[in-house]
């Protein structure tokens, strides 16, 4: 019977040890940090590629607290948030044309439900399928829109591919063509304009800073400063602005451009 000596044994764990630290540094960043399609959510990239350069101040004009939710949060304390001042909400509808929100109605409704203005939003993927399509998606699972002075006009969230690169591999104006595919979509189901949500930095790099639909869209401007900077081309001033990703109760919350009447105008169109 062959002799086992207590160093055989450490050199064999030893081996194992330096063979499982060389599997982990072969593996590639970019494959571990990959999300799970369906999981991106508004923001999603700013903090990567914008940062965050401090809080607005609370000396501006008036403006309307908001929140902006998705399946992330999971059921959320919409009575807390309502005491805590927030008085308007966006939640995640869909993505793609691939996935639907699970908690889309314990948000949706939850929030109307205690007396919040809110509205739904979807999360652009334009390298999977058309602008036409998935607005047609989003409106089919959450995305309209009725008269009811308690339900703001659909936003696309437009911005840094979480999949991928960041443009969805597609050049400057095949973006814009994508973008007004969604928009003019959007508008002939619904009636009304959606509201775009972007970064700066995003829409001058992937978009060529196009200034062509400021006049019809509402701007939902994503920066984590104290100011929300230069605003992108065409656009002269901000409906909505998500200032922060790390708010009480839930992360993201938003500024409205406006007392609470500015966002019941908004809602009614």
């Amino acid at each position: 019977m062959p002799v086992h000596r207590p160093g055989s044994v450490r050199l064999s764990l030893a081996g194992l040890l330096i063979g499982a630290v060389a599997l982990v540094l072969a593996t590639p960043a970019s494959a571990a940090d990959t999300p799970t399609r369906g999981s991106a959510y508004m923001g999603i990239g700013v903090l990567a590629h914008d940062g965050q350069n401090g809080l607005p101040r609370d000396t501006r004009a008036a403006q309307t607290e908001g929140v902006d939710v998705s399946s992330h949060q999971g059921n959320v304390a919409w009575s807390t948030l309502w005491s805590s001042g927030v008085k308007w909400a966006y939640v995640k509808a869909t993505e793609g044309t691939y996935y639907t929100n699970p908690y889309f109605a314990q948000q949706y409704n939850g929030s109307y439900n205690v007396g919040m203005i809110r509205g739904s939003y979807h999360f652009a993927t334009p390298d999977t399928t058309g602008g036409a399509t998935q607005a047609d998606y989003f409106v089919d699972h959450g995305g309209g829109w009725s008269q009811d002075g308690k339900t703001l006009p659909g936003a696309l969230d437009i911005e840094w591919n979480p999949y991928g690169a960041s443009c969805y591999g597609k050049t400057q104006s095949a973006m814009v063509t994508w973008i007004r595919d969604f928009l003019n979509r959007y508008k002939a189901r619904t009636g009304r304009d959606a509201v775009i949500y972007t970064a700066t930095s995003w829409w001058t790099e992937c978009t060529g800073n196009y200034g062509g639909f400021a006049t019809a869209n509402p701007l939902w401007i994503a920066r984590y400063a104290s100011t929300v900077g230069t605003l992108p081309a065409g656009w002269t001033y901000y409906t909505m602005w998500q200032y922060t990703s790390s708010g009480p109760t839930v992360g993201d919350h938003n500024k409205f451009n406006g007392a609470l009447d500015r966002v019941q105008a908004l809602a009614n169109g």
